[in-house]
Formats: C-alpha cells, sequence, structure tokens
C-alpha cells in the first residue's frame, strides 16, 4: 500500500530524500511507475510536462502525491528544473529522478539510498545493466556512446551511462540549474557542471527494462536531437577550458593549502609552544599533582583552540549536550573512533581526562613526550595491568576515554567494539558515557593524506550507571560491547540523515 511504513520509506524522508517524475504522454505506464514508487517512497513529484493524452488526470487520481503541471510541454529539463524547484521549496536535500516510461525499476530506490549514504553529497548515477545487449535503435546506442565520450573530455571523468534517467541529484549542490537547457540534453549539462563543481560522481548498477519497439514511447527526435546535443557539446567543451579547468584548480589548490596550514599549524604550536611550555612547566613546578594538571589543561586548551576558537579551514565543529553533562563525576568515556581528528575532539571538553591510546600515538615523535607526561597509557599493556593506574587516576576525579572499536574506521561505519572499556567500567564501578562522533572520517579520511570541507558533531550522552547497565544493555561484557554497537549504529545514523542533508 502507497501509505505503508517500512524502513526504507522512513530512512528516505529523515534524509530529505524525494523522487521526482517527469512525463509527458505516458499515460500507458505512469499509474505503475507511481504506484511503484509510492510503494518506496512517501514523497513523489510528478511534473506533467503539457501533458495530452490523459496521464494528468490519472495523476489526480492516486492520492499521496505533489503534481506539479503546466499546459505547454516544454521539454524534460524544464519538467526536472519545475520538480527540483518543487522539491527544494518542499524542504528536501536530494531527489531521485525515475523515467515515466517503465523502464527504470522503483524497487531499486533502496540500493540509491544505500550508496546515498555511504556517498552523502554525491552525485548518483544509475548504470542501466545490460545496455550493450539490450535491443535498441541504431541512434540511442550512438547517442548514449557519444555522450559519454563529450562527458569524458569535458570533465576528465569517465561514466559508461551519462544517459540514464535515474540518479540521485543533491539539490543544495546542483550548479548550472538557471541555465540548463529545455529539452533532452538536460541531464548531461547537469552532470558536467555538477563535476566542474566538484561534486562526486558515483555511478552504479540499476536494473532495466526495455519493451518491444512497438510498445515505446519515445519522444526523442534524431535529427532535432542530435543537432542540439552536438551545439551543447561545443559550447560545454569551450566552458571546460576557460571555466571548469580552473575550477578544479582552484579547488585542488584550496584543498592543498588548506592542509598544508593546518599540518603546519598543529607542528608549530607542539614543537614551539606546547612542548617547550611542557618542558618548563615540569621542571619549575614542584607539586606533582599541579604539574599532571598543568600539562593537562594545556592539552584541554590547544584542543578547544583547535576546534572552537581557531577553528580547522573547512571544518565546523559542533556539540550536542542535551543532559547538561559537566564532567565532574568520573566516568569512562567511550566514543566512536574515525580519524587524527578524533583526540582532538575528546580532549576539548574538560582537562580532568586521560585518554588509552595504541603503542604508535605513546610514542608519538611529535605528541608522545606530551601524552605520556599527561599519563595517558597504551592498552598494549592489558587492561588488568593498567587497572591500579586507572583506579588512582579516577580516584583523583579523572575520566578515562577509550576508544572501543580499536581502530579508525576507514568508511566512518560503526566497526566492532571490544569489551576492554566495558572491563574497566565493571572493575571501576563508573558510569560509561557515551559519545557520538560524526564527521572526522569525512573531513580527514584514514586512507587519505588531504582536509576537506566537511562538519564535524560531537554530541554527548546520557550517561550510563553500573545498575543501568547490567539491566539494560546485558549480563555478560559481550552482550554489553554488542549492545552499545548496535546504540551507536543507531545514533550514528540518526546524526547522519540530519547532517547530511546539508554537506
Amino acid at each position: 500500500m502507497p501509505g505503508h511504513s517500512s524502513p526504507t520509506k522512513q530512512t528516505l524522508r529523515d534524509r530529505g530524500i524525494c523522487v521526482v517524475i517527469p512525463t509527458y504522454n505516458n499515460a500507458g505506464t505512469i499509474a505503475d511507475v507511481v504506484q511503484r514508487t509510492l510503494a518506496q517512497c512517501f514523497d513523489v513529484i510528478v511534473v506533467s510536462d503539457g501533458c495530452t493524452d490523459g496521464t494528468l488526470d490519472i495523476l489526480r487520481s492516486i492520492e499521496g502525491i505533489t503534481i506539479v503541471a503546466y499546459e505547454k510541454n516544454e521539454g524534460k529539463g524544464t519538467a526536472l528544473k519545475r520538480g527540483f524547484r518543487k522539491a527544494l521549496e518542499m524542504g528536501f536535500a536530494y531527489a531521485i529522478t525515475i523515467d515515466a516510461d517503465g523502464q527504470h525499476f522503483p524497487e531499486d530506490i533502496p540500493h540509491l539510498l544505500h550508496v546515498n549514504q555511504k556517498h552523502p553529497g554525491a552525485l548518483i548515477v544509475g548504470q542501466r545493466k545490460g545496455l550493450d545487449k539490450a535491443e535498441r535503435s541504431a541512434g540511442s546506442k550512438f547517442a548514449n556512446a557519444f555522450s559519454n565520450f563529450w562527458f569524458a573530455v569535458q570533465t576528465g571523468h569517465f561514466l559508461w551511462d551519462t544517459q540514464t534517467g535515474f540518479r540521485l541529484y543533491p539539490l543544495k549542490k546542483l550548479y548550472g540549474l538557471s541555465l540548463l537547457t529545455s529539452r533532452y540534453e538536460a541531464e548531461l549539462e547537469l552532470l558536467v557542471f555538477s563535476s566542474w563543481h566538484g561534486i562526486e560522481l558515483i555511478s552504479t548498477p540499476v536494473n532495466v527494462f526495455y519493451p518491444s519497439p512497438e510498445k515505446r514511447v519515445s519522444h526523442f527526435r534524431p535529427a532535432l536531437d542530435f543537432s542540439r546535443i552536438f551545439v551543447l557539446n561545443t559550447v560545454l567543451c569551450a566552458l571546460a577550458v576557460v571555466y571548469g579547468l580552473p575550477l578544479a584548480i582552484w579547488r585542488g589548490l584550496m584543498t592543498f593549502l588548506r592542509t598544508t596550514y593546518s599540518l603546519l599549524f598543529f607542528l608549530i604550536s607542539i614543537f614551539f609552544i606546547i612542548t617547550p611550555a611542557a618542558m618548563l612547566w615540569l621542571t619549575f613546578v614542584r607539586d606533582v599533582e599541579k604539574k599532571q594538571m598543568g600539562i593537562h589543561k594545556m592539552l584541554w586548551g590547544f584542543a578547544k583552540f583547535v576546534t572552537v576558537w581557531h577553528g580547522i579551514p573547512g571544518v565546523k565543529f559542533s556539540i550536542g549536550n542535551p543532559h547538561n553533562e559537566d564532567f565532574q563525576k568520573p566516568a569512562i568515556i567511550i566514543s566512536n573512533h574515525q580519524s587524527h581528528l578524533d583526540l582532538m575532539t575528546m580532549l576539548m571538553h574538560t582537562p580532568k581526562l586521560v585518554v588509552l591510546t595504541k603503542d604508535w600515538v605513546w610514542n608519538n615523535p611529535f605528541y608522545g613526550y606530551i601524552i605520556r607526561h599527561a599519563e595517558f597509557y597504551p592498552v598494549s599493556e592489558g587492561m588488568d595491568a593498567l587497572l591500579p593506574k586507572l583506579r588512582s587516576l579516577i580516584d583523583r576525579g579523572y575520566s578515562i576515554a577509550i576508544y572501543p572499536e580499536g581502530t579508525r574506521s576507514p568508511d566512518c561505519s560503526i566497526s566492532r567494539f571490544h569489551q576492554g572499556a566495558f572491563y574497566l567500567a565493571e572493575e571501576l564501578n563508573v558510569d560509561v558515557l557515551p559519545f557520538i562522533l560524526y564527521g572526522a572520517g569525512k573531513a580527514l579520511p584514514k586512507e587519505d593524506k588531504h582536509l576537506h570541507k566537511w562538519p564535524i558533531r560531537i554530541e554527548i550522552d546520557k550517561r550510563i550507571s553500573p545498575e543501568e547497565m547490567q539491566a539494560s544493555y546485558g549480563q555478560t561484557l559481550r552482550e554489553r560491547a554488542n549492545n552499545l554497537r548496535k546504540y551507536y549504529k543507531h545514533r550514528y545514523a540518526e546524526i547522519a540523515n540530519r547532517l547530511e542533508q546539508d554537506v
């Protein structure tokens, strides 16, 4: 039933994704396409591009859709523009486009959603399966090959299917929409302008249905449309030189400068400010507790300066603290692990914090000296060996931070949780305080050395007391690790669905 809820339909709505179906005289297929689309998505916008064959009457008989209609046929480009503008007016961030002729399978919408979750902000192109074996006209085959070739020339990227109408568009990032031509070739323009402006283009296989030639409804006019495509590609090739290429060079330069500036700022701060100040402090201050707290305040102040007061170029930090956590009571703080930036996002909250690290962090030539004197410990020592040291820190009012995943996630997914954090919480009889981190792995991915523009969000959730941990998350350490991981996946998805509408 169209109104029936499902996880996919709810997730599409949570992520601000609608479906736009442009149609011109598809009375024979439009009802089936729309009904099947409604089975996958709550929010469907159908654009009637001057239909004269009863299509509009059929649409008006279908409940639960938004109709954009006008009398004169103005072409697919105009229909897309009007559909996208309507979607933006309604508050949507993404639009999936499906042709109304029955060629595409609305049942593939969950697949496009999955790709969108892995590549937020990307323009996703549904590459039709078996296109080379399908029974198509010579004109159609040539048009796709022609379009693919010139797209590669104009952008430096190759896509196997630039003519497909089954796509997911990031509406807030579409460039050239006001310049879009009105007809068939508009979809190629959208790809080219998106590529020039650095929008990630992802091609993914989708199913396709080609009816027999006598049953197809096609509005492609070979002579006229090929002429339009030829003129368009001539213009786009010229623009690629004077507009697209300079944009790519500028974007690469900004990425390089952003990365270089951030790295130099970090190294200069560590070598010439933080480390000398720490050495002087440790040399001249006699009280041991005062020494330790001084080092912690230096780390806290530097982390806060980098993340909040000074900032990282292109990275906007935000913090959610709905339960007004003040860190006065010691806890085991856990967080998902994504990036080299994670440590800064952890240290910025309180000076009374010790982080359990890996050996390479503890021995790091840049900041290992400070970390060792701040009583950070490597997890390689083993939890049993660390327990007396950590108990002493808890008694002194410090919280212990640990990443249950153990290693950074290459794709920001929540990996398996180890049991160590929950063992410590049980043995030390302290609360577990969950941090949900979003965006650090997008701003500085594990497999990438460049700093990218991306928001980072830290949400501080409600403390879990030892009694609640046992009652709600399991009797055994393994149960607690598994259940907390499920909780993290759910919370991370909530944050991602909200923030990835604006990336």
